[in-house]
């Protein structure tokens, strides 16, 4: 996890992150960005980068980054936060997240994929769609 310790704590205890909290978070991960576009090796970052500035932080101008916006809605979403195990965020936070959430825009570029299909019909979309070759 690119999350401090104290952070996913605050999580586990059902308080959200303010955007001062998710800095560190952001400069993580696209310190991991920038190594693997230096070392020339691929990589794939999931996460929630629910505002339009979190992703900016992430892509900052640099080529080859797509984003994919796994579009649901809350309650699609709560049914399957529900059934996850071993996961630090609570449901509790659901709304919260909803509450700040900046679908991409047009000019962002993103691959807007339905979530309401299966795992292994997601991820085949999003190969296809960005033009990767699957394991099939």
């Amino acid at each position: 996890s690119f999350h401090s310790p104290d952070h996913v704590a605050k999580m586990r205890d059902g308080h959200g992150l303010d955007d001062s909290d998710r800095a560190p978070w952001l400069a993580a991960m696209a310190a991991w960005i920038s190594t693997c576009i230096e070392t020339g090796r691929p990589g794939i970052l999931a996460c929630s980068a629910l505002k339009r500035a979190y992703r900016d932080a992430l892509v900052q101008g640099r080529a080859g980054i797509r984003i994919v916006y796994l579009d649901g809605d809350r309650d699609l979403i709560a049914a399957r936060i529900a059934r996850r195990a071993g996961h630090f965020m609570p449901a509790a936070l659901l709304d919260s997240q909803f509450a700040i959430l900046e679908p991409p825009g047009p000019e962002e570029g993103a691959l807007a994929v339905p979530i309401a299909g299966n795992a292994e019909a997601i991820v085949a979309t999003i190969l296809t769609e960005l033009g990767l070759p699957s394991d099939d």
